[in-house]
């Protein structure tokens, strides 16, 4: 198990703001686990007795809506921290995270986290910029499902998870994601889903193989209306 002090993971978040001591102390403390693709991290309700800090796979977050269905609200990679916000709040989770694929996460306890946001104002402002940004994130999602088109929103999410986490040897997105998973980033049924991306196959924008898309022409995705 490496040191929190000696991982380069935690440049990516706000524990690049703690001293060496801090993340001597955490380190003591803190487990590590595997987690299986596919597999609940924590769900929505759930009491959260510290935070994860994803060393490695990328998982979403979801809000389960009045019709039964999943709303992926965030798709959290390699570096973030899940679980901040339910700490600082004291409250409840407000969503679930779930595993996209295999993935090595490092739980830390509450009591460890809470005493760092007492005594490192630098930490303690690290974690306020990182729910800023969660913030406004939500606020431009928001905006996103009342003004742009199915069309757009599902061209832009394809361009962001190429952007994001990249491509396979073969050119496919590097993250595999169901049209269901589609369907629930952009705000609709996955059939529309389906049928959108089918049109983009036939526009020339992407290929498919399975459930494997590869973007042939993202110049063009971003002219989507």
């Amino acid at each position: 198990m490496s040191k929190c002090e000696q991982c380069i993971i935690k440049q990516f978040n706000s524990l690049k703001a703690l001293t060496k001591d801090e993340l001597v102390r955490i380190s003591g403390c803190k487990t590590s686990k595997k987690v299986k693709k596919g597999e609940v991290i924590f769900e929505e309700g759930d009491v959260l007795n510290g935070v994860y800090c994803v060393k490695d796979g990328i998982c979403k977050l979801t809000k389960l809506s009045a019709n039964g269905k999943d709303q992926i609200v965030k798709m959290v990679v390699k570096g973030d921290l899940l679980g901040q916000r339910s700490i600082v709040s004291e409250e409840r989770s407000n969503l679930q995270a779930t595993a996209l694929n295999d993935m090595e996460v490092c739980f830390i306890p509450k009591s460890e986290i809470l005493a760092d946001l007492h005594k490192n104002p630098d930490f303690t402002f690290d974690v306020l910029k990182d729910m800023a940004k969660d913030l406004k994130e939500a606020d431009d999602v928001i905006v996103n499902m009342a003004q742009k088109s199915v069309r757009q929103r599902l061209a832009e999410t394809l361009i962001y998870i190429h952007n994001s986490f990249g491509v396979n040897p073969d050119g496919t997105l590097s993250v595999l994601l169901s049209r269901e998973d589609f369907a629930n980033i952009v705000g609709t049924a996955t059939e529309s889903a389906i049928r959108v991306l089918s049109q983009f196959k036939k526009d020339g924008l992407i290929s498919t193989t399975g459930k494997q898309i590869k973007i042939l022409d993202i110049n063009g995705l971003s002219r989507v209306e």
